[in-house]
């Protein structure tokens, strides 16, 4: 008899936004009696979208969790958001699953983002199964659906294909054992004919998944090179051992919506993907291994924190070795802390059912108030040191400023968001050190308001969203010499300073260079650093646009001074004085950023995105099309893509997707120079 732990499934739900994942999740969860009615995304119902924010706009906006049993089996299942705005931490929740359930939109099939995410998958080495979903739909197409998994790359296995009879999904035919089912109520089937319109197809697929499986296995291959035919337990063996190998990737189709093929799904799972016991072992910093081993010493991996209004913070984890229970006490090997794990949880979205019995590899259990622990650590036994490596984050692609609808809230709105950041670790909080802007940077548009609608929602707190600022520079060209000289007398001790200067531009990217030339000491050594300061200062402040004047040379290479009236502060002020001086003789300049764009979308969208970048001022560096997805890089200013991301969806039916990081500074225009100097000039004014 197999062990519990060698009947356990620990899997991830991954695919695009609107794909279906969580309507899956509800058909697999009703299915297996872990929900007692099926929810549906339309009115707000489903047990893992429970957030006002989800239900409002109809879709995932955080990873959710869910425990069942299955044939009295335990299994483990983590739906993770398909938004791109919401999926920066996706590498993190990897870690925390042994295999992935991969859904397509069988109306849509591959979308650009598709291949994003496949490629984290093959990354993670996590055995999968594609399910093709939306057979209900008028247009849905499984043969396009299916052909388009060659842009994946993969090996795909049709384990099924679909029976439609005029526009309605109703039943589908094995092809291992040519056998049709016909849906019926509550997500029963029974068997029955297959259609005759369907008998090529399914002979023809089933011949290439034949081949297929006996491929990935030196035995069954001489068999079937011998026998010309394979046994269905041949094929089922033969299956396995390559999905556990990710040489072979099953397909399988179904209609989350109208609940048809979720126990076929539920079956396949337990058949087909990997217990905790067979994946590899973990692998730490250093290379040391960790084997999944219930009897080994304990290691947990904390993938995700969520808020609970009534326990406080969770700590989802996930362990990799060992066995626990409530009374664990455990070593968090990022702070040194020692943790009392206390109450274990399942979760089945927000609901939370105790965990009476130990739990060992591979189970997902929710536990409550930890002292300092954080997403990415690690928590084990104290004897026995490990720690998963905390991923690498992808970079924050917008920036906005916050700021409270009533002034002298500023700490209150910085202190509200600070706590999202414990849940989001996609989130990243800053100050504008310029003017002092709170400045949230985060994965997109709707990453950011969405944030800050939960935290006006939880924290009772107005905030406003400021225009993302554009962080331009100035600079200079040329060289010239000035005078800084600041005098001042105003009985008792005076203020004397006195500098000059040489000032030059730089090539771009060559910072702020500070020489001291001075000899004879016409300027006492203890004054010269004041200078610098000085100069620096107003650097930071702008002459043109308020901002900071970068790329640039100074040299002090005279002055004097007073035995008396000389002070740090007052030579401070000759520098500055003296820097202001130049920037006029200087004919400054004003420098945008521009961004490294990578943008995937549809082919037949290339010409529209191309014409939108030339119009954001756009340079296209080149273009690579694989597989009905086109990859484009472009130079483009920041300005121009600050709310780009519903603009590409609007281009691309949503099925468009980028990434953008800063590339270098280039010389404004100088309609933009212009508009954003008046625009400074404006703000001064009005303060």
């Amino acid at each position: 008899m197999p062990t519990p732990l060698e009947m356990q499934r620990t899997f991830a739900l991954v695919g695009t936004g609107g794909c279906g994942k969580t309507s899956l999740a509800e058909m697999l969860l009703f299915n297996a009696g872990a929900v007692t009615r099926m929810g549906a995304i339309e009115d707000g119902t489903t047990s893992l979208d429970y957030e006002p924010e989800e239900v409002r706009r109809r879709g995932s906006v955080q990873p959710a969790c869910a425990a069942y049993l299955w044939n009295k089996n335990r299994h483990f299942l983590l739906d993770i958001p398909g938004d791109g705005n919401f999926t920066g931490d996706m590498e993190c929740l990897l870690k925390g699953v042994d295999s992935v359930l991969f859904v397509l939109d069988a109306v849509d099939g591959v979308r650009p983002l598709s291949k994003k995410f496949w490629s984290m998958v093959r990354a993670e080495n996590l055995p999968a199964m594609i399910i093709i979903n939306k057979l209900d739909r008028d247009r849905a197409d499984f043969h396009m659906a299916f052909d388009g998994l060659a842009a994946l790359g993969v090996k795909p296995v049709a384990l099924q294909v679909p029976i439609r009879q005029g526009e309605a999904f109703v039943g589908v035919v094995d092809v291992l054992t040519g056998k049709a089912r016909m849906f019926t109520e509550n997500g029963g089937s029974s068997e029955a004919e297959i259609p005759a319109d369907l008998t090529d197809d399914v002979s023809l697929l089933r011949d290439v998944t034949v081949e297929n499986i006996a491929e990935s296995d030196e035995v069954l291959m001489e068999k079937y090179l011998e026998e010309g035919s394979l046994s269905l337990e041949d094929l089922q063996f033969g299956l396995r051992k390559g999905v556990l190998s990710g040489e072979l990737t099953p397909v399988m189709v179904c209609s989350a919506l109208e609940n048809k093929g979720g126990k076929a799904v539920l079956d396949a799972v337990e058949a087909l993907l990997p217990s905790p016991l067979e994946r590899p072992a973990f692998v730490d910093a250093a290379g040391a291994e960790r084997a999944p081993d219930p009897d080994g010493p304990v290691a947990c991996f904390v993938f995700k924190t969520l808020a609970d209004p009534f326990a406080g913070q969770l700590s989802i984890l996930r362990v990799l070795s060992g066995t626990i229970n409530g009374d664990a006490t455990l070593k968090n090997m990022r702070s040194e802390d020692t943790e009392r794990l206390g109450s274990l949880l399942y979760l089945v979205g927000k609901n939370q059912t105790p965990c009476k019995e130990p739990v060992g590899p591979g189970a997902i259990v929710a536990v409550a108030k930890l002292k300092n622990t954080r997403t990415g650590d690690t928590l084990c036994d104290e004897k026995a040191p490990f720690a998963l490596p905390m991923p690498e984050l992808p970079p924050q692609l917008i920036t906005y400023a916050l700021a409270p609808k009533e002034k002298g809230e500023e700490d209150k709105v910085y202190a509200a968001i600070q706590r999202l950041l414990d849940e989001d670790i996609t989130l990243k909080l800053g100050r504008d050190e310029e003017n002092g802007d709170i400045l949230l940077s985060g994965m997109g548009q709707l990453h950011i308001e969405l944030s800050v609608e939960k935290a006006k929602r939880r924290f009772k707190i107005d905030i406003v969203l400021k225009t993302p600022k554009v962080p331009y520079r100035e600079t200079v060209r040329g060289k010239c010499q000035v005078q800084g000289r600041h005098k001042k007398q105003s009985g008792g001790r005076g203020q004397f300073g006195d500098c000059w200067i040489e000032m030059e531009g730089l090539p771009r990217g060559s910072g702020y260079v500070f020489e001291d030339a001075i000899v004879g000491g016409v300027i006492p050594r203890q004054y010269i650093p004041a200078i610098d300061k000085g100069v620096q200062e107003a650097a930071a402040r702008g002459f043109l646009a308020g901002c900071q004047v970068v790329d640039f040379r100074v040299k002090v290479y005279d002055g004097s001074y007073h035995t008396v009236d000389s002070s740090e502060m007052a030579f401070k002020v000759a520098g500055s004085l003296a820097f202001k001086k130049a920037m006029e003789g200087l004919k400054p300049v004003l420098l945008e950023p521009i961004v490294l764009l990578t943008v995937s979308i549809p082919d037949e969208s290339m010409g529209d995105v191309i014409g939108d970048l030339s119009s954001r001022r756009g340079k296209v560096l080149g273009s690579d099309s694989q597989a009905g997805i086109t990859e484009i890089k472009a130079h483009v200013p920041m300005s121009e893509v600050l709310r780009y991301a519903p603009d590409l969806r609007s281009m691309t039916g949503g099925q468009g997707f980028f990434t953008m990081e800063f590339d270098h500074y280039e010389e404004a225009p100088q309609p933009v120079a212009e508009k954003v100097i008046a625009e400074h000039q404006a703000a001064k004014a009005a303060e």
